[in-house]
């Protein structure tokens, strides 16, 4: 034993070699009660982060309770390998993708070696590998014979430092920059391939509902990025442009529209734009579809309303967006806050045409008009100042103007668009088609020709795919004449978005994955990765599952049952990076404490979905309780105590079971802060035992037993040294380690545990609050009197009866009754009586006096007047 703690080093060394010699976390194929539980692969960056140590410690602690409790476990761990990163880095460093992913994983391995995980690393998988990736292409291959893959002109992201197309996720803030590089995004025109997703939308919106497992904040998010809304399209004339077509969900308010706007890459915008110079000079250089505030410009063309006939006049607006709706939109700043913004700033009419229902008995009166002056009535009620429509409901006017009106009818619209792609770089998964130059066209690579492997890698500018000339230059599948290989690479986001099917036959040869077993374990029973992968990863793991579920025979429509999205890890109340210099490196921490004491440390600070911030405070604490949890178990093994089973036994019995009740439910719902302060406590009860007298040996061996393995899943090392000092119980199907071993039992439940405890702790303070008011500095005696039993009986009636008045006299029953909207049953006189007797010693400890705990029959009328079922009496002489 170290002054800094015990041989972290030596005992973390010691058993996972022995884990690596048995094996012990392979995962059968063949199993009976399969459970899988999976963490989101990280991309190999080359060193663990805070972040991946508490996301891989919270599946692992659960995969590791999952199994003691009996199941069968698939707890696999791979790599993210492929994307921009390492294709820069390789840059920067003359070396290439490849050689720079595999040392980074390397590096990676060994971490999450040195921290415990147990995985089982027969399974691993990197995406960068041809044995992967060419399932990515057979893929793509499927989803075009099912009509869901699309080639078409589309404006992207582009950044021109990494020469690359840009998702909307990674251009950041207000300057539009690129996520890697800090460079100002670009917009450009360029054929793209899709992954037709909105086919899917409506499923993919109305299955979130079922996602019961999954966190609201993370289903909302879903439903917003999917977006769909119900509404009427209508068209509005437009001088010299013809008709124009809005998108609307409140058709109802068509008689307020004041004014008409256009997306500023609307084709009558860039029309405008070349005969009017503020047109040009606000899209070029002030609209800012980000901005805080709504902006636009004024043209000189005016709408006309097709229910009115009223000329209204046109705007080039920066909240207009042309992928959302069809890029024009009628404005009705009575009732839409951000046109009524745009309307006070432009100086535009402002016309309440929707005013709130009448309350309840006002049948026939005129509906009040809103003060629309400064803010919009945005809610649904009745039409005025809409001639003919005035009184109608909003939902039966939305219906009758979409009749009536004859350019309109009812649509749906998606802020979902298809899954661009496309991406134009080399260290990704080459798209498996060649362009014919003989007139075949784009042509897709057969089964039997993948995978298009990568070529070697050449350090250029732009696309290195690009100039890879002897690679691109191909035959034409379908007519043998020549033809030019795709240089797009996939979206990472591909390879993430089935992965998990991959483990359950990371080496089959012959297909993605084995479809039997894919359909035994499938789905993820609990997933666990951070809340930025909200959307992207999961919506496009979602739709891959689907597809896979109608074309491939996967039983399962949904891939994950559960979700946790995990806090951060802070240094100070902010996230940390290296940017800001505030970084913990895990391999010190591991190097100094243990990473047993990392990872318990992590796990009792907070609720995982919680952020915490680092405290190497905490570290040093965390650490010394697991050196004392050392000392105990030895001390206890050297000298096995031989103390009497007594009343003082059985109130730790009972702790111990109450311990394991609370943990196992903690466990179960991941609250494993909550389940580690249980098990803490039951240390400290432990050691307050055996300092106060010598524990009983069943009892204490019991205790200690439970303690190691409720904190085998955290801390599974010194779990295992523990579990090995203790020796195992011949009469339990024990296993050679700690994480074979049976999750401990309980023979009680929560409700009762709860009871039983908040009795025990009402008594100790009402006997700190007697000594308190007295002023008594020695107590003698002290007495706890339980309440007689026609009390219990009372309070019994009192909560089960429906009668309006169950007692008419006034006496302890007209108390009951008075508070019965609150009363709740507690413990039995009898039980009441042993829990209090049970836990005696911990008064005669506090308060250094003899403690009896007396029974109703045995004192004074005048002294039961004061006890309650669950608040005995107390008696104190000084």
């Amino acid at each position: 034993m170290s002054d800094a703690g015990y041989d972290h080093a030596a005992v973390e060394q010691r058993w996972q070699a022995a884990w690596d010699d048995a094996d012990a976390y392979r995962t059968s194929d063949d199993v009976d009660d399969p459970t899988y539980v999976l963490g989101m692969y990280p991309y190999p960056s080359g060193k663990l982060h805070m972040g991946h140590v508490r996301n891989y410690t919270i599946t692992d602690a659960y995969a590791r309770y999952r199994r003691m409790c009996g199941d069968d476990v698939l707890h696999p761990m791979g790599w993210d390998a492929f994307g921009l990163p390492a294709e820069n880095a390789a840059k920067d460093r003359d070396t290439n993708p490849r050689d720079w992913t595999f040392d980074c994983i390397d590096t990676m391995r060994d971490q999450m070696r040195a921290m415990g995980f147990g995985y089982d690393w027969d399974r691993e998988i990197a995406t960068c590998t041809p044995e992967y990736y060419q399932w990515n292409q057979w893929l793509f291959s499927r989803f075009h014979e099912e009509d869901l893959v699309e080639r078409r002109d589309a404006e992207v992201n582009w950044c021109p430092e990494c020469e690359t197309v840009l998702a909307d996720e990674q251009v950041e803030g207000e300057a539009e920059l690129c996520w890697r590089c800090d460079t100002p995004v670009e917009q450009r025109e360029l054929e793209q391939w899709f992954l037709k997703i909105t086919e899917y939308a409506d499923e993919l919106l109305e299955d979130i509902d079922d996602l019961e497992g999954w966190p609201n904040s993370v289903r909302q998010m879903q439903r917003n990025w999917i977006g769909r809304q119900y509404g009427s399209e209508v068209e509005f004339e437009i001088g010299g442009h013809g008709s124009v077509t809005a998108f609307t969900t409140r058709l109802d308010t068509i008689h307020g529209a004041t004014f008409f706007a256009l997306a500023p890459d609307h084709p009558i915008s860039e029309q405008a734009a070349e005969e009017d110079e503020e047109v040009r000079h606000f899209i070029e250089h002030e609209a800012d579809p980000e901005g805080d505030e709504p902006n636009g410009v004024a043209t000189d063309l005016t709408a006309t309303n097709p229910v009115t006939g009223e000329e209204i006049p046109v705007y080039v607006a920066d909240f207009v967006l042309s992928d959302v709706g069809t890029g024009a939109l009628m404005a009705v700043p009575g009732h839409d806050e951000r046109d009524h913004a745009f309307a006070e700033k432009m100086g535009e009419e402002i016309v309440p045409v929707i005013a709130p229902e009448p309350e309840e008995g006002e049948e026939g009166e005129e509906p009040e008009i809103p003060d629309v002056s400064e803010g919009a009535f945005t809610e649904d009620g009745v039409l005025v100042n809409s001639g003919e429509y005035d009184g109608l409901d909003s939902e039966t006017a939305r219906e009758r103007l979409t009749e009536d009106i004859e350019s309109a009818e009812h649509t749906t619209q998606y802020q979902l668009r298809d899954w661009g792609i496309s991406r134009q770089r080399y260290w990704g998964t080459p798209i498996p088609v060649v362009h014919c130059h003989d007139g075949c066209g784009s042509v897709v690579v057969p089964d039997e020709n993948l995978p298009v492997e990568l070529p070697e890698f050449i350090n250029t500018t732009g696309n290195p795919l690009d100039a890879a000339e002897e690679w691109k230059q191909t035959t034409c599948p379908d007519c043998g004449g020549d033809a030019t290989r795709e240089t797009d690479t996939m979206d990472t986001f591909v390879d993430s978005s089935w992965y998990f099917l991959r483990y359950v036959s990371p080496d089959l040869e012959e297909a993605p994955f084995d479809l039997a077993r894919a359909n035994d374990w499938m789905p993820v029973d609990q997933y666990v990765g951070g809340i930025e992968h909200a959307v992207m990863h999961l919506l496009y793991s979602r739709f891959f599952t689907k597809v896979l579920a109608d074309h491939e025979d996967l039983e399962h429509r949904e891939p994950f049952t559960n979700l946790l999205a995990q806090g951060m890890v802070q240094l100070e109340g902010e996230k940390m990076s290296k940017s800001k210099g505030n970084t913990v490196s895990p391999q010190r921490i591991v190097e100094e404490y243990g990473a047993d004491t990392a990872r318990l440390f992590m796990m009792q600070a907070a609720q995982p979905e919680r952020d915490f911030d680092w405290s190497e405070e905490g570290v040093r604490s965390t650490n010394a309780f697991l050196t004392r949890l050392k000392e105990m178990v030895e001390e206890f093994a050297a000298e096995r105590p031989d103390g009497e089973d007594d009343a003082i036994a059985r109130y730790v019995a009972n702790e111990i079971d109450a311990t394991v009740a609370i943990a196992g439910g903690e466990y179960d719902d991941l609250t494993f802060n909550r389940a580690l302060r249980e098990t803490q406590d039951l240390v400290r009860t432990l050691r307050q035992y055996a300092a106060y007298t010598e524990p009983h040996t069943e009892t204490y061996e019991r205790g200690l037993s439970a303690v190691v393995r409720l904190l085998a899943p955290v801390a599974p090392h010194l779990a295992e040294e523990l579990y090995a000092e203790l020796g195992t119980d011949e009469d339990e199907d024990e296993g050679a380690f700690v994480v074979d071993a049976p999750w401990p039992t309980a023979t009680v439940d929560r409700e009762y545990v709860t009871k039983r405890r908040q009795l025990v702790e009402n008594t100790r303070e009402d006997v700190r609050d007697i000594i308190d008011v007295a002023g008594i500095k020695d107590p003698q005696a002290i007495d706890v009197v339980v309440a007689p039993d026609w009390k219990y009986d009372a309070l019994e009636i009192a909560i089960e009866s429906d009668a309006p008045d169950v007692y008419k006299r006034q006496d302890y029953g007209q108390d009951l009754q008075a508070e019965r909207e609150a009363l709740s049953m507690t413990l039995g006189p009898d039980e009441e009586h042993e829990v209090l007797e049970s836990a005696a010693w911990l008064l005669e400890r506090e308060f250094e006096a003899p403690v009896s705990v007396v029974h109703a029959d045995e004192v004074d009328e005048s002294v039961l007047k004061n006890a309650e079922p669950g608040r005995p009496a107390i008696e104190i002489d000084d």
